[in-house]
């Protein structure tokens, strides 16, 4: 099923005569060019604020979109239907931008994987030497956590602060739906081929050493909305640690009503991978619509208000500071993530051993 919304301009009205989403191809409403595109749902609350629908109405366009996911806007999506897409990756960006020549990409905004997590579990981490503090900003080293969480420990061993007999593990979304843990496995991968370079090409290699970090963390959700929003409301029983971006901490925390707490922690990785958001333009206002997110400052602006680093103008760090609250820490290094063909392989190796091979991607997927 499609999952629809609508931005709308100042002139009101949308393009479809049901109430939904257009036909596809742009349109003029009111003195409006309409455009219609599929997104990463992680973006639909920037396409949903009304200050971000009256400036691209200043701009002379209204955006009306359905969301799916990453994987699905890769391969499933009826270009010739769309005005653009805009998933949360850069592999399936250039994917999409392989199917046509005279397709464009922009990068307006990007976010880098992060972990929720508490301070009681970050001060476990702090002397496993997992963790590290510098100016109250926390930094996880990927490769030591890998290590920790090979040895089995669990949350129980390491004294009464957290006496659950969980495994040590970050939880994420499932590997055969979500862009988030494919992030997640990127990051995974490039330890594991550190570890062994001779193997770094190895697929199966690397399937074997990756896939317990997923399959053993039990049922994992299609979402990256479900972890994050068990973290905010069933607490650290339940969701020591997640795979999030940090997009969807910082939105959270600027929100008046935010449910961050005190005890609540991001921490960074290192190293880190970022979900570099690509607008891939079809149509000449797709385009436009794809150089106007980029470059109109007060757009870039809205993007920070939403937890995104915007790319060309704006600042997140401002954003926050005008809220009081601290700003996030420079991500200490990241990675490439893998090309998206090699990825898919990867999804699928993984895939095949939670017991079915990566199902076909939905519209409802998650980005």
């Amino acid at each position: 099923m499609v999952v629809a919304a609508v931005v709308l301009g100042r002139w009101g009205g949308i393009g479809g005569a049901d109430g939904g989403p257009g036909t596809g191809g742009a349109g003029d409403a009111g003195g409006v060019t309409v455009v219609h595109g599929v997104i990463g749902s992680e973006k639909r609350g920037y396409f949903e604020d009304p200050d971000v629908a009256a400036r691209l109405a200043e701009l002379g366009y209204r955006v009306e979109f359905s969301t799916a996911g990453s994987r699905s806007i890769a391969t499933n999506t009826d270009l010739a239907a769309e005005d653009f897409v805009f998933p949360s990756s850069a592999p399936a960006a250039q994917k999409v931008r392989e199917q046509g020549s005279g397709l464009s990409v922009e990068y307006p905004f990007f976010t880098p994987m992060a972990v929720a997590s508490w301070r009681p579990i970050v001060d476990i981490l702090a002397q496993q030497g997992v963790v590290t503090e510098d100016n109250g900003m926390y930094v996880m080293d990927m490769a030591k956590y890998v290590d920790l969480a090979k040895s089995g420990a669990r949350w129980r061993d390491f004294g009464d602060a957290f006496p659950s007999p969980r495994a040590v593990q970050i939880r994420s979304t499932d590997i055969r739906t979500s862009n988030s843990a494919a992030m997640y496995l990127s990051v995974l991968a490039y330890e594991f081929e550190q570890r062994d370079p001779a193997k770094a090409g190895d697929v199966n290699y690397l399937v074997e050493q990756i896939s317990p970090f997923f399959t053993g963390q039990g049922y994992s959700e299609s979402s990256s909305s479900g972890p994050f929003a068990e973290y905010l409301s069933q607490g650290m029983g339940a969701a020591p640690m997640v795979m999030v971006y940090e997009a969807q901490f910082i939105e959270e925390q600027l929100k008046p009503n935010s449910r961050i707490r005190d005890d609540m922690v991001l921490l960074q990785l290192s190293p880190t991978v970022l979900a570099n958001h690509g607008i891939v333009g079809v149509s000449a206002e797709g385009k436009e619509l794809a150089r106007l997110l980029t470059q109109d400052e007060e757009l870039q602006r809205l993007a920070a208000r939403h937890g995104f680093r915007p790319s060309t103008s704006g600042s997140l760090a401002e954003e926050m500071e005008q809220r009081g609250l601290n700003p996030p820490a420079d991500y200490v290094n990241s990675i490439d993530p893998p090309n998206y063909d090699r990825l898919e392989q990867l999804i699928d190796g993984v895939g095949m051993r939670y017991g079915t091979l990566a199902p076909p991607p939905t519209q409802e997927e998650e980005q």
